[in-house]
Parts: structure tokens; C-alpha cells; sequence
């Protein structure tokens, strides 16, 4: 009996080396996720289930990388926005109201009749109407020399107003490259539409000053027709009133080297 046991064991032990080599010369791995033990402790993979998992952390990975793309473009929306409302840092403003206040100075400063619609009413209706006959030739000639005055007056008051505004052109052209440069280099629409703001600003006061410097010119123009006619008036009340008899020239006896 002792025989016939001992190949049994022998062969049994022999049969468990050969299925225990492979095990043994194969890497020691974990276990995966996927895989859960059987019976008598043999590992068992089930390829749906390792499917669904990788198809779970690949949805899983889509949505982080999606929800980390909308935070950067909500970022850089936020930076945007924040550009568009940044402020231009540059103001025109005060240069441009110097300008213009300079400009009505000049007008403000007019000689002998101001630019204001009363006062030349006045003017014109005391010195530029209808000579007075009654009036004796010394205030006659008094009458020419005021109309004389306005219209030098006028004449240097357009020679000031045109000094003047060649004077703002340098002031301008400095204030037009600074806006100029500001709005190529706007970072966002804000600062863009305040420099664009500010050149059309520029380009009002430059329309001020060739307004101004429109009605100085018109009105030295109009004071020198205004004198013209008034002394062609005057001209012809004198002629007939040297011409007209008992009151013209009367004869007489002159002396000449004292004799």
C-alpha cells in the first residue's frame, strides 16, 4: 500500500508546480477596479464593466477641461470689459477751452462798436443815418471822424481776431497729434470713442475760430461800405448846402501878401 501512495503524491505535487510556474515567473500586479476575485481566489475580468469605466473617466475628464475653458473665456471676457470701460487719460478739454476763451477775448475786446446786436442798432442810427441838416459843419466833420474811428477800429479789431487765431493753430496741431496717438492706442472701445469725442472737440473750436475770425472780417468790411455810404450822404447835404443860395458861399474881398 505504501507503493501505490507515493506516485500519487509525487504526481500531485508535480501537477502543482506546473500550474504554479507561470504564476510565479508573471509580474505581481494588483488587482484593477475592473477585475473582482472568484471562487478558490482566482482573479475574473469583465470587459463591460472596464468599458464603462473608461468611458465614465473620459465623460469626467471632457466636462473639467470644459468647465476649465469657460472659466478662461469668462476671464478673458471680464478683461475685456474691463478695457472697454477703462478712460482715455488724456483730456483736450482744458486746451480747448482756453483756446476758445482767448478767442472771445478778442471779440469781447472790440473797438467802438461791439459785436452785439443793440449797440450797432444805436451806432448806426446815431452816426450812420441821415446826415442832419441843422447840424453845423464842425459837427458835421466831427460825425466823419467817428465813422473814420469805428472803421479803423473795426479794421484792427480783424487784424487782432486773425493774430489770434493763427496763434491756436500751433496749440491745435499739438493737441490733434496727442489725440491722434491716444486713439491708435486705445485699448478698448471706450478710450477710442472718448479720443474720436475729443478730435471731433478739436475740430468744433477750430470751426469757432474761423467763425470768429468770419464775423471780425465782416465787420471791418461792413464799417468801411457803412463810412463809404455815410460820406457820400454827408458829401451831397454839404454840396447842396454850399449850393443852395443865401446859406452857400458868398462873395467877398480877399487879400493877398498883405497888401
Amino acid at each position: 500500500m505504501t507503493r501505490t501512495r507515493m506516485p500519487r503524491v509525487v504526481g500531485t505535487s508535480l501537477l502543482a508546480l506546473t500550474l504554479a510556474a507561470p504564476l510565479a515567473l508573471a509580474p505581481v500586479l494588483a488587482p484593477p477596479a475592473h477585475a473582482f476575485f472568484g471562487g478558490f481566489g482566482r482573479i475574473v475580468y469583465d470587459p463591460t464593466n472596464h468599458a464603462e469605466n473608461l468611458l465614465t473617466a473620459a465623460r469626467t475628464l471632457e466636462q473639467i477641461n470644459n468647465q476649465i475653458a469657460s472659466l478662461q473665456n469668462e476671464a478673458q471676457m471680464l478683461i475685456n470689459q474691463a478695457r472697454n470701460l477703462a478712460s482715455l487719460p488724456h483730456s483736450s478739454l482744458q486746451q480747448l477751452q482756453q483756446n476758445v476763451s482767448r478767442t472771445q477775448q478778442l471779440l469781447g475786446e472790440a473797438r467802438n462798436i461791439a459785436f452785439e446786436v443793440q449797440e450797432v442798432d444805436q451806432a448806426f442810427e446815431r452816426e450812420y443815418g441821415t446826415p442832419d441838416l441843422s447840424k453845423s459843419e464842425q459837427q458835421l466833420l466831427a460825425d466823419a471822424r467817428t465813422r473814420w474811428t469805428n472803421t479803423m477800429g473795426g479794421l484792427q479789431d480783424a487784424m487782432r481776431v486773425q493774430a489770434g487765431v493763427t496763434n491756436n493753430i500751433e496749440a491745435q496741431r499739438a493737441e490733434m497729434a496727442a489725440l491722434v496717438e491716444q486713439s491708435q492706442g486705445a485699448t478698448g472701445a471706450l478710450q477710442a470713442s472718448q479720443a474720436g469725442n475729443q478730435l471731433l472737440a478739436l475740430q468744433s473750436q477750430q470751426l469757432s475760430d474761423l467763425t470768429a475770425l468770419l464775423a471780425a472780417t465782416g465787420r471791418a468790411d461792413a464799417l468801411v461800405e457803412a463810412e463809404r455810404a455815410a460820406a457820400a450822404e454827408q458829401g451831397r447835404i454839404q454840396r447842396e448846402r454850399f449850393l443852395t443860395p443865401g446859406s452857400g458861399y458868398q462873395p467877398g474881398n480877399a487879400r493877398m501878401f498883405n497888401n
